[in-house]
């Protein structure tokens, strides 16, 4: 069966929103990803920036101690691919109505909008986000569900990638979705280049997914750190909750306890959602079959690897390998540099 030829990107002219009280994090982050020259990255078709007002101008960053210039108004966005709101003056903010229906304009001709953190708001007043799943920082959610009751929103999440809409959490997380952006855009190995400039991981559990489950809090890394290295060096061996608690030092119950209160998961679950990652970074760097990535990811079989991606992914490994790895796929030689963890067996099991 022929591969699925990958859409065709968009014109790449990236258009930031810049508005008074302009949040400054998620502009920055904005603005490095897609607009600070990159000439180790010579794609032609490369992302140009540009930064729109929304309000008359002079804008005042948060706090009023930066001026903000911008290259036009609402006019920029009439060319954009993307267009970026990078939060907004509080989830109870007015958005005003030529911006919404400069954006339902945008949408309509095929621009993609992203938001990040409160920029929700922007997204939902403007009608974009009617029977699409959303997501927003988790301090907003009882403020913006009681704004838009309609709105689904998925609290649990860095980010939703509903194909032209995209949204993500708190600040941190718009690069976890610009970074995601750029992998579906140009492909994994682009991606990793803007990553290790800013250094930061490409992808946080979860990665190229229409979704990202969310990562083990800080304090689970000082707890756990040393059991979580351990098993991510052979992710094929057996791992039965006895011999977790016995590398952490603790009896199965104290064990569970704490593991839960620490991640937020239970064993058993944070165990599949690593073996998922590593199935993820195999289908979008090499060309192994479905049955080689199941056994380097502890699976066993592709039968139970496909089950598990279907339920937590919502797509067959097939599916995502075509959506996500737009550049030519590397050789089976080339496998992600997760600490050069070893390869051993193929056996799953969790009890």
């Amino acid at each position: 069966m022929p591969k699925a030829e990958t859409p065709p990107l968009p014109n790449s002219t990236v258009v930031a929103l810049a508005y008074d009280g302009l949040c400054l994090f998620e502009f920055g982050v904005v603005a490095e990803v897609f607009g600070l020259a990159r000439p180790e990255i010579t794609r032609p078709d490369w992302y140009s920036f540009k930064i729109a007002a929304v309000d008359p101008l002079p804008l005042r960053a948060q706090g009023g101690l930066l001026r903000i210039e911008a290259d036009g108004g609402l006019e920029l966005l009439e060319t954009a691919g993307t267009i970026l709101v990078p939060g907004w003056r509080g989830v109870t903010g007015n958005v005003p109505d030529a911006l919404c229906a400069a954006l339902q304009a945008a949408a309509a001709r095929g621009a993609r909008v992203l938001s990040i953190c409160s920029g929700l708001v922007v997204l939902a007043e403007a009608g974009l986000l009617a029977g699409r799943r959303a997501t927003t920082h988790w301090r907003y959610l009882d403020a913006v569900r009681q704004r838009f009751p309609w709105l689904t929103l998925d609290p649990n999440v860095l980010y939703v990638d509903e194909g032209p809409v995209l949204t993500s959490a708190g600040s941190a997380a718009g690069i976890d979705l610009c970074l995601h952006l750029v992998r579906r855009d140009f492909g994994a190995e682009i991606a990793n280049l803007v990553a290790r400039r800013l250094v930061v991981a490409p992808h946080r559990d979860g990665g190229q997914a229409q979704f990202i489950d969310r990562p083990i809090p800080n304090r689970a890394g000082t707890l756990f750190a040393a059991l979580f290295e351990r098993v991510q060096e052979d992710l094929t061996a057996e791992w039965p909750i006895d011999r977790l608690a016995s590398l952490a030092g603790m009896s199965r119950r104290t064990f569970l306890r704490r593991f839960q209160a620490a991640t937020g998961q239970t064993p058993a679950d944070w165990l599949l959602g690593l073996r998922l990652q590593t199935v993820r970074d195999l289908l979008e760097t090499s060309d192994l079959s479905v049955e080689d990535v199941a056994a380097r990811a502890g699976f066993g079989s592709a039968a139970t690897l496909r089950h598990h991606f279907r339920h937590k992914l919502d797509m067959t490994p097939q599916a995502y390998r075509q959506r996500f790895t737009r550049a030519a796929p590397a050789t089976a030689k080339t496998l992600p540099r997760r600490e050069d963890r070893s390869i051993v067996g193929h056996r799953n099991k969790m009890s």
